[in-house]
């Protein structure tokens, strides 16, 4: 009992947070100087350091290599000094190798942050938006690198996608997509559940995974209200997390599936020039996606084993001819749709259509001011995912990432495609729960695709291996949208999702290897 107390529980987060302040901190060897074109430092170093390539990977300056760790000359302290005595302003030591002590400051928030989400002492909307004040308290990132987050062009879709789930469900519109589903499910909640959840598991490859959740959740709702189903049962957990995890998993089947595929694709051609057409990526992901949607909804069945007892209601009238209402809505949510489709014709960030198919909808007379007002979860919208994002910007500006990724990646130096694809699978999965998976993506790219050149390893295996892995992002809420907008909907806690995702990730992380490494044979890409 005393560890359910919450004063308990916020000094077990404090004590975690100093736990890690006071494990002795690794300065590393390698530092990076930018800002320093002439390398006027290397010069007034040069016997304390030399220049290290840095295993062949793309740098903005140059780095250097200590010849006597652990002396006071061979830190980074002593190179920021140097750069002060030179008088360049501009210049910047950032750690390649070892752990900033800003690095550190912010691994010891995130423990402390963690653990916050995980049990929930306080609200998770509190914990959320507090991550920026802790991030501006600890030096690591200024005012405006805390609160911009918040605001994100992400967190403004979402909340495009969660006022289109209002409309929807206003209009009538999930009420008749939900009674379709469930005419063919009769009266079992789990097989309406998987039929739902793998539907628009697979959807949203097409319309992106944040819109597929949110309309999914908006059409289950009213039929478990119906059923009888409480919140926070077994079977509410098993019916609202198999649609976030099942549209998480769907994101990867095509390019605009989710930002992180859009992300590494732009990589991969910045890097090597290589393209990954819509076509590509779908020929080479879809299979692993379709095998995942439904292994995922699987697997949480066996971990929450919902009550078969529920029944849903029988629907043995047909629907009535669409309204006028139900065709305003259609044709507006399909146009935004279409425009997300069609980003990489247009440029518009999902975000521009997103707003003008709101405008459109309250113009329309299908929704109101107080309509949004009242269902939507703001603290969800711009708290939890705002938070996360910010959270994850803050892991890079630290260099905490960084230093991660550096240290887990040269592991798997010379061990082979399959080898390589593994490490970085399971370092996205992992890493993209505690940042946006478009950050995660971008973050760890430039990191790997040099390492794979090197390796003579195709760069598009990791390219698309990161996109692929960074849809499994379901150990938090803030992991990613379909996360956070279940969630919203208070039919679960916090912990239930990572209970779930704690089985969920490995599971689903071990079919998306066998599925590539068996399919990506057969096409020759490996």
């Amino acid at each position: 009992m005393l560890l359910k107390n919450k004063l308990v529980q916020l000094c077990i987060a404090l004590g975690l947070g100093l736990i890690v302040m006071l494990i002795p901190r690794p300065e590393g060897t390698k530092f990076e100087i930018i800002g320093d074109p002439e390398k006027r430092i290397l010069t007034q170093v040069g016997g304390d350091f030399v220049i290290d390539d840095n295993g062949g990977q793309k740098t903005k300056g140059y780095v250097l290599r200590a010849l006597n760790p652990g002396q006071p000359q061979a830190t980074a302290k002593h190179l920021e000094e140097e750069a002060v005595r030179l008088g360049l302003t501009d210049a910047r030591v950032v750690y390649v190798d070892g752990l900033s002590p800003t690095a550190k400051r912010f691994l010891a928030t995130l423990a402390f942050l963690l653990f916050l989400f995980i049990f929930e002492p306080i609200p998770l909307e509190i914990t959320a938006i507090s991550i920026g004040v802790l991030l501006i308290l600890t030096g690591v990132t200024d005012v405006k690198g805390a609160w911009a987050p918040y605001m994100h062009p992400v967190v403004v879709f979402i909340m495009c996608c969660l006022v289109y789930a209002i409309a929807l469900e206003k209009a009538g519109l999930t009420q008749r997509l939900g009674q379709a589903i469930a005419r063919k499910a009769g009266d079992s909640v789990i097989r309406f559940t998987f039929l739902l959840s793998v539907g628009l598991g697979y959807a949203s490859g097409l319309f992106h995974d944040a819109a597929a959740a949110a309309i999914g959740i908006a059409t289950m709702l009213p039929l478990m209200r119906a059923a009888g189903i409480k919140p926070y049962t077994k079977t509410a957990k098993f019916m609202m997390l198999s649609v976030a995890f099942a549209c998480s998993a769907g994101g990867m089947i095509t390019l605009v599936g989710g930002g992180r595929n859009m992300v590494s694709a732009a990589f991969l051609k910045e890097f090597t020039g290589m393209e990954l057409t819509f076509f590509d990526w779908m020929k080479f992901a879809a299979p692993a996606g379709i095998i995942t949607v439904p292994l995922a909804v699987t697997v949480l069945y066996f971990v929450y084993r919902p009550d078969r007892s529920f029944k849903l209601p029988k629907f043995d009238e047909k629907m009535g001819p669409w309204t006028a209402l139900e065709k305003k809505t259609t044709a507006i949510l399909v146009v935004a749709f279409g425009m997300w489709l069609t980003k990489g014709a247009h440029g518009l960030d999902y975000s521009i259509p997103g707003i003008l198919a709101i405008a459109a909808l309250v113009i329309a007379g299908v929704l109101e001011w107080e309509d949004i007002h009242k269902h939507l979860e703001w603290g969800t919208v711009l708290f939890i995912f705002g938070g996360g994002i910010s959270l994850g910007l803050g892991m890079d500006a630290s260099g905490a990432a960084r230093y991660f990724a550096n240290l887990f990646f040269p592991l798997f130096k010379g061990s082979g495609w399959l080898i390589m694809f593994i490490g970085v699978a399971v370092f996205g999965a992992i890493v993209t729960n505690a940042m946006a998976n478009v950050a995660a993506a971008a973050l760890i790219l430039p990191i790997v695709i040099p390492l794979a050149q090197l390796e003579g390893v195709d760069p598009r295996v990791l390219a698309l291996c990161l996109g692929m892995a960074t849809s499994f992002a379901l150990l938090l809420v803030i992991g990613c949208p379909p996360n956070a907008i279940a969630y919203s909907y208070r039919q679960f806690k916090s912990s239930d999702l990572t209970k779930a995702g704690l089985v969920a990730t490995p599971v689903l992380l071990t079919a998306l290897i066998l599925v590539c490494a068996l399919w990506w044979e057969l096409l020759g890409l490996v």
